[in-house]
């Protein structure tokens, strides 16, 4: 009977077969030790010269990294493994024995780059399999929470006629005779169904031409946008802090494996469990002044070289990194930024009625450099003045008009914001680069594999 690894210790006393690939190899002599991985996990088949075949026996000897086999064998506890239990091998069935593997076990790392051109093969080595893994858990813990919720999932449509994050980050295509572009936000779609269907998410990848070079940054990302109608300000963050919450504790719940072989201090994880603190932007900018010149002057050399460059875009602009990882530090949990300046956000921004200068938005900052991980905020509803930020933001009217229906029939107050799962799964994980949380990464400089 075949089982995956995952299912072994329920099957302790069976003969099975196991399908697999040799992650490792040990063992000489009389015995050896066969590291055999299926994808749901790894276990060690211990295989004696008595209890196979010579020419088995010697196959298993030669066997390279990533042969692929079907191994036979009594399932029996072994309290030292990982699982619980070992393979004691019956029969081994080798499909191909491949001889040098590229990527070997070995305290020699290659370059990311040197990697990342392996990226079809190094998905199967540990770390990355590790990180996929929590990535697939963040997914599916986003769809059960909107789905738990009673959000419509609400697909928007990858070629877009306008910008919606603004012309800088496009990237155009041909489309017959007309151009179109790769979309950065389904927002303006999922503000349509939140007009239909009182609340949606929008879930699926999105595209920026940004020629950013930083750790936190792809051109190709995945992104869910929930849009809710009556939903303002206050509600929106309310629904923020609880998909972040939801999403981090379900990754610390299920991916306790995955998250001990990435090494992950789990203790910042731990506390979305406490409230976000909710600090407006221009509160923020006090709170930074003073990080800056306590920074400067904690003799910490870290701390010194990162307060040169906080506030580096001036009073009134929008944050830097530099900024957002001070934030981190300061409060060592996520952080919610409301009310920032109108002239760093997005034309559909509601204005605060208290000061116009401002609209009504939000960023959540994550802890540990990762920087934002969700923008978002309340939708201007007057006609009249989305018609002037058309206009001011020189938006080819024919190309946006069916979004201002929205505003001629039936409008109300909305939001909703856009958070990016490979930053997500950056945090948790806490990976060095977010282009390791995607299984074939998009950058400024890289289209393959």
């Amino acid at each position: 009977m075949h089982y995956e690894i995952r299912e072994l210790k329920d099957h302790v006393g069976e003969i099975v077969d196991v399908r697999g690939w040799l992650y490792n190899r040990r063992g000489s002599g009389k015995i050896l030790f066969l590291q055999v991985r299926d994808g749901t996990g790894t276990v060690q088949a211990v295989m004696g010269k008595n209890d196979v075949s010579e020419a088995e026996f010697n196959i298993g000897k030669g066997l390279g990294n990533e042969s692929s086999v079907i191994v036979t064998a009594e399932v029996k506890t072994e309290p030292r493994s990982p699982i619980g239990v070992e393979l004691h091998v019956k029969k081994l069935n080798v499909l191909q024995d491949v001889k040098d593997y590229p990527i070997q076990i070995s305290e020699d790392v290659p370059n990311i780059d040197w990697l990342l051109d392996r990226r079809h093969l190094w998905v199967r080595s540990k770390v990355p399999h590790a990180i996929l893994k929590v990535r697939s858990e963040v997914v599916q813990a986003i769809r059960e929470f909107y789905y738990q919720r009673g959000f419509v999932l609400y697909d928007a449509p990858i070629f877009t006629p306008a910008s919606c994050e603004g012309v800088s980050t496009l990237f155009e295509v041909p489309y017959f005779d007309e151009k179109a572009y790769l979309t950065q936000s389904g927002q303006l779609y999922g503000e349509t169904g939140a007009m239909a269907f009182g609340k949606v998410v929008v879930f699926g990848p999105t595209f920026r031409a940004e020629k950013s070079k930083t750790r936190r940054h792809l051109t190709e990302f995945w992104m869910v946008e929930p849009e809710v109608a009556f939903l303002e300000l206050d509600g929106i963050m309310d629904l923020a802090e609880d998909q972040v919450r939801y999403v981090v504790t379900r990754a610390l719940d299920k991916c306790k494996e995955e998250l001990k072989i990435l090494e992950r201090d789990t203790s910042i994880l731990e506390r979305v469990a406490e409230r976000f603190p909710r600090v407006s932007y221009g509160e923020m900018q006090g709170v930074l002044q003073k990080l800056k010149a306590d920074f400067a002057a904690s003799g910490d050399e870290k701390l010194v070289k990162l307060s040169g460059d906080i506030l580096k875009n001036g009073l009134g602009d929008d944050l830097g990194a530099a900024d957002e990882t001070a934030v981190g530090i300061h409060y060592k949990r996520p952080v919610m930024i409301h009310r920032y300046p109108s002239e760093v956000k997005a034309f559909y921004m509601k204005r605060d009625p208290a000061d116009p200068n401002f609209v009504l938005c939000v960023d959540v900052i994550a802890p540990e450099g990762v920087g934002e991980v969700i923008g978002g905020g309340q939708r201007a509803d007057d006609l009249k003045y989305l018609e002037e930020q058309v206009i001011k933001h020189k938006i080819p009217p024919e190309t946006i008009d069916w979004y201002l229906d929205l505003r001629r029939f039936g409008s109300v107050p909305h939001g909703g914001f856009g958070m990016g799962v490979e930053r997500c799964v950056q945090w948790i994980t806490g990976c060095e680069h977010v282009r390791e949380t995607i299984p074939f990464p998009r950058t400024i400089y890289r289209t393959k594999p």
